[in-house]
């Protein structure tokens, strides 16, 4: 019965998001169009930021199930792209209503935990420390990140599809290219250093 509440309060909160910016909507709001006292709301939220991050995060999961290894992490980042662009008035009136620094944050969260399964798998049998392979990781989540982040900058006027193709072109082989040059006795992090 929580995830039905939580459901409906998300929707609610999406509904007025078609009516008016973030900035305007209050609990009051969303548990009016909900039909729920306020009391019912703060049983499950502590607040509207709250109930957005637990949004992105539902849609994310669902939207990387299975796409977590070197052969679907395309399909994964995919489907990202188009769980943001099924729900842009919410994720633009976020975007324009939330600090960057938190959206990235998500983001990169997000991200990570998909790369680092990709990395974890490409590294079996291989001797690469978890330091290399946490800065691979981050090295791929940055620039993901940026190029999600400049697409909704642009409102998403491009079709994901082809930032996805483009995406895998430039990361095609090369993670497996660079867990193979990890020299073991001195950290990938540490190897260009002046």
């Amino acid at each position: 019965m929580s995830n039905i509440t939580k459901r409906a309060l998300e929707a609610s909160l999406k509904n007025l998001l078609l009516q008016k910016p973030l900035n305007k909507i209050t609990v009051g709001d969303i548990a009016n169009d909900c039909g729920i006292n306020r009391m019912t709301f703060y049983y499950h939220f502590k607040d509207i930021y709250d109930l957005i991050e637990w949004s992105c995060v539902e849609d994310a999961t669902k939207a990387l199930e299975g796409k977590k290894t070197y052969n679907t992490w395309q399909e994964g980042f995919l489907n990202i792209f188009n769980a943001v662009l099924d729900n842009k008035p919410f994720i633009m009136n976020v975007y324009r209503s939330v600090s960057r620094e938190q959206i990235e944050m998500y983001l990169y969260k997000l991200t990570y935990n998909l790369l680092i399964d990709v990395v974890n798998e490409k590294s079996v049998g291989m001797a690469v420390s978890d330091e290399d392979k946490k800065f691979i990781a981050d090295f791929y989540k940055y620039a993901f990140v940026g190029i999600m982040l400049n697409w909704i900058r642009n409102d998403m006027k491009e079709e994901p599809k082809q930032i996805v193709d483009r995406l895998s072109v430039l990361i095609h082989g090369n993670i497996t290219r660079t867990l193979n040059n990890v020299r073991t006795d001195k950290p990938l992090s540490n190897q260009y250093k002046c």
